[in-house]
C-alpha cells in the first residue's frame, strides 16, 4: 500500500466548504501518480518505454466530504492484475481513520508509439501486493446506456480539460456529468467508464438518462460516439 497525508484546502472546497468531487477525484489519481513515482516507474519512465496507464473504469463510494483544514491519509493498492488488466483500490480516511471515500478501479497499459491498448510490461508487476480489495461491488467494465434521454448544452474542450497526456483528465468527466443535473445533488457513488480519448477542440454532448440506480450521464461527440459514461447514485 502507498499513502500520503494532505489537509484539504480552501482551493479544494466547494461552497459548502467541503472538498469538492473534482478535487475529490484528483487525490485519487494523484496517489496513483505518486505511488509510480515512489516506484521509479513514473512519467519520464512511462515516457521514455512509450506506453501509459489509462483508466478504463471505477467505483467511488462517497461516505462523505472531508471539510476545508481536515487532516486526510489517501492510500492505494493493486490488488490484481492479469497480462491486459489491473485492479486497484483507493481510500481517504480522516484523522480517526474513519473512511470518507472508498474506490476501485480498472486499468490498462497503452503504447503510446502505436497509439492502442498493450500487454503489461514485466516492470508494472512490481505494483502487485497481497492486500485484499476493499468491500464494494463488483465494479462495472461497462455502463449499459438505455431508453430515452434529454440532451444539455454542449461543452467545448479547452486546455483547462487535458492532463500531461494531452487528453481530457478524468475528473473533467465527472465535474462534465455534475454540471448538468439539478444544483445541490450529492452523489454517495460515481461509477464512470471511459471509452474514448477527447482532445481539445472536441465538443462532448451530455446526454442525461434516468434510471432506478439515478443518473446517467452519457457524454458523446458530435457524431454520437460515447466517450465516457458517468453514473451518479443518490
Amino acid at each position: 500500500m502507498y499513502s500520503f497525508d494532505s489537509r484539504i484546502r480552501y482551493s479544494e472546497c466547494d461552497e459548502t466548504a467541503r472538498l469538492d468531487y473534482v478535487a475529490l477525484v484528483n487525490y485519487l489519481q494523484d496517489c496513483s501518480t505518486f505511488h509510480t513515482e515512489s516506484m521509479g516507474l513514473g512519467l519520464s519512465y512511462l515516457a521514455a518505454h512509450r506506453f501509459a496507464w489509462l483508466i478504463a473504469a471505477w467505483q467511488i463510494k462517497i461516505v462523505r466530504r472531508p471539510r476545508f483544514l481536515e487532516h486526510v491519509t489517501v492510500s492505494t493498492w493493486c490488488y490484481d492484475m492479469s497480462r491486459t488488466l489491473a485492479q486497484r483500490c483507493f481510500s481517504i480516511v480522516d484523522g480517526q481513520g474513519e473512511p470518507c471515500v472508498l474506490a476501485d478501479s480498472i486499468w490498462f497499459t497503452y503504447d503510446t508509439a502505436a497509439g492502442r491498448p498493450c500487454r503489461i510490461p514485466d516492470s508494472e508487476f512490481a505494483y502487485l501486493t497481497d492486500e485484499p480489495r476493499l468491500d464494494l461491488p463488483k465494479t462495472e467494465r461497462k455502463l449499459k446506456v438505455t431508453g430515452d434521454y434529454v440532451e444539455a448544452t454542449p461543452i467545448v474542450i479547452g486546455p483547462q480539460h487535458l492532463d500531461t497526456n494531452k487528453h481530457v483528465n478524468n475528473a473533467q468527466y465527472v465535474l462534465m456529468a455534475l454540471s448538468v443535473l439539478p444544483e445541490g445533488f450529492e452523489p454517495s457513488r460515481i461509477c464512470v467508464q471511459y471509452k474514448l480519448q477527447t482532445m481539445e477542440g472536441e465538443t462532448l454532448v451530455p446526454r442525461l438518462y434516468e434510471e432506478a440506480r439515478g443518473t446517467v450521464v452519457e457524454l458523446v461527440d458530435l457524431e454520437g460516439e460515447t466517450r465516457a459514461v458517468v453514473r451518479l447514485e443518490a
